[in-house]
């Protein structure tokens, strides 16, 4: 199965959102909107269109990812991170190695494009063998109430996370 990565353009954007429709249909920890917040994150200044990737197998888009911008806020400083959300596989290819193909690949386009850190609110089974961790261990709060175990992030770069920490500022677009 050979997968082929790449950055979405505008002729993807019906495929894209018809796959995460389909990829959260059945997620029992989902408003099943996903592809709606997709739709508003492009539009917004947080958007990097180079974080927003596409997984190809023989011509058909089976998988998406989106990382966009957001900061981490206390008292003395606001910091630069990334939010995870969603990652997206057809039902019919998830369990392939198709969604850690794209993180992967996307930690490395975000590397290059200068970021240090991603935040996400995930599964607390998945996301540690991709170097996640807890983000209570770097004192970073979700601005809502959640599970700590779901709260995660990672750092891309050597002490990426050192001396950060604080809120986290979803854009707006999460809570439209």
């Amino acid at each position: 199965m050979e997968i082929k990565l790449r950055q979405e353009n505008v002729n993807d954007f019906e495929s894209v959102f018809q796959l995460i429709e389909k990829a959260f249909e059945k997620e029992e920890y989902s408003d099943h909107k996903e592809q709606f917040l997709v739709e508003r994150l492009r539009k917004s200044n947080v958007f990097i269109p180079e974080l927003s990737i596409v997984a190809e197998l023989e011509g058909e888009i089976v998988g998406h990812i989106l990382f966009t911008k957001l900061k981490i806020v206390n008292d003395a400083d606001s910091f630069e991170s990334l939010a995870l959300a969603p990652v997206s596989v057809l039902p019919e290819f998830q369990g392939k190695g198709i969604g850690a193909k794209l993180i992967l690949y996307g930690h490395e386009v975000a590397k290059e494009l200068g970021y240090k850190s991603i935040i996400l609110l995930g599964h607390q089974d998945y996301y540690p063998r991709f170097g996640y961790e807890l983000c209570e261990k770097y004192n970073i709060k979700m601005p809502f109430d959640v599970p700590a175990e779901n709260c995660l992030a990672i750092a891309l770069t050597e002490n990426g996370l050192k001396g950060i920490s604080g809120e986290v500022v979803y854009p707006k677009e999460f809570f439209e």
